[in-house]
């Protein structure tokens, strides 16, 4: 049976005071429960290192008490808890037993669970930076009930929800945030289609972007050049030249249309005689991204795709120029003597070390360090375990990354 009180005394004061502490206490616990567990330690990572000042001081509070999420989400459960349980005996005190029952259900409901959670789920940063310190101080007094509870939850959960986004998702993101999808983003259409494409760029191989052998210009080791090779070359417009030999799908190197300047066509210098670059060899199922940085090695800004033949021996194309070739144990593989390169050449000729953000490149001046020395005896087939199938440039991989088409002066495109 209730206890009836003078509406007057002080006891009965107390226990409204009670009862309204109570109520604001589990609304606290239940608004910080949406509000702290909705946000991630990646959310709140980012937010202290490129949010507003005042979100990287809110973040910087916060992180701290979220670390531990499981114990955190203990503490404000046990703590809700205990403050719903003791608000019908206090009411119990004052009214009749339905009448706590009715009273207690519409305060929870009403300030204790959809008011805060709604504040807080709008504004659960800045009410966590400035409650942390009572958590901190809930959390103590919890430790003991709530620290088995949270290592138990670790153990069957996993101690950390990692809320980063897969490949996919973060793509639909980005385009979310884009000022074209009318939701409020910064970021521009072009913005989003690169970041889109450096995402794409790990799922594409050389295959996918190179251009077919049977497309492109190359010319034979053996030809001269006279003034009909010549104007082939120039007619071309490209700035480097694939040179085979006896047949196109044996690439040995590449030659700059920039050397032949000092060239005369009526001497005929034979292709074999002028500056054949060595050029990288790249398997049909590299990734653009490691094709990407072997071109930032300065060798070339071209490479040969090639496809490895099912036979016997066990070749390893890495694309790397520094390659020796045994004489005494391939003699019928050879192509040309290749002397491994003592420097990587990189093209930075006003400086010795060039710097961009943190990287220091080094430019060495033996630019002849990658250059073939042909000997006649020498020239023979190619190894048949692996075969050229196409060219891929920078420009390629540079128009994957942008999602489209880069035009220079030579190239001859209609306009829809």
């Amino acid at each position: 049976m209730a206890v009836e009180y003078d509406c007057c005394g002080v006891e009965f004061f107390v226990h409204v005071a009670i009862i309204v502490v109570l109520v604001l206490f589990a609304g606290l616990m239940s608004g910080l429960t949406l509000g702290l567990m909705s946000l991630s330690l990646v959310d709140l990572e980012v937010l202290a290192k490129s949010g507003t000042l005042q979100d990287r001081k809110h973040a910087a509070k916060i992180l701290p008490v979220v670390k531990k999420q499981h114990l955190l989400l203990c503490t404000l459960l046990i703590c809700n808890s205990a403050a719903m349980e003791a608000l019908p005996i206090f009411l119990d005190s004052l009214v009749t037993a339905w009448g706590a029952i009715l009273i207690s259900v519409t305060l929870i409901l009403l300030f204790g669970e959809i008011i805060p959670q709604s504040v807080c789920s709008r504004h659960g940063l800045a009410i966590g930076a400035t409650v942390a310190p009572v958590v901190r101080v809930l959390v103590w007094i919890c430790f003991p009930v709530a620290y088995p509870i949270s290592k138990l939850l670790d153990y069957m959960l996993g101690d950390g929800h990692v809320a980063l986004f897969r490949r996919a998702e973060l793509k639909t993101l980005v385009k979310l945030h884009g000022n074209e999808a009318g939701k409020g983003g910064e970021l521009t259409h072009d913005e989003t289609t690169i970041i889109a494409g450096a995402l794409e760029l790990t799922e594409k191989t050389a295959r996918n972007s190179m251009t077919p052998l049977c497309q492109t210009f190359a010319i034979d080791v053996n030809r001269n050049l006279d003034r009909i090779l010549m104007r082939e070359i120039l007619d071309k417009g490209h700035s480097r030249v694939p040179v085979f030999y006896e047949k196109k799908t044996n690439i040995i190197g590449v030659i700059l249309v920039k050397n032949l300047l000092s060239i005369h066509p009526d001497d005929e210098i034979p292709v074999k005689n002028v500056t054949i670059r060595k050029i990288p060899r790249v398997t049909e199922d590299m990734p653009l991204y490691d094709i990407l940085n072997e071109f930032q090695k300065g060798h070339s800004h071209m490479a040969i795709v090639v496809k490895k033949n099912n036979l016997t021996e066990n070749n390893s194309l890495d694309g790397d120029l520094s390659l020796d070739i045994d004489v005494d144990q391939k003699p019928i593989d050879k192509v040309v003597k290749i002397t491994k390169p003592l420097h990587r050449w990189k093209s930075y000729p006003n400086s010795q070390i060039s710097s961009r953000g943190n990287r220091v490149r080094r430019w060495s001046r033996d630019s002849t360090a990658n250059v073939l020395h042909i000997n006649d005896t020498d020239l023979q087939p190619f190894n048949e375990y692996e075969e050229a199938i196409g060219i891929i440039t920078m420009e390629d991989v540079i128009e994957e990354l942008l999602q489209e088409e880069i035009f220079d002066e030579t190239d001859v495109h209609e306009d829809q």
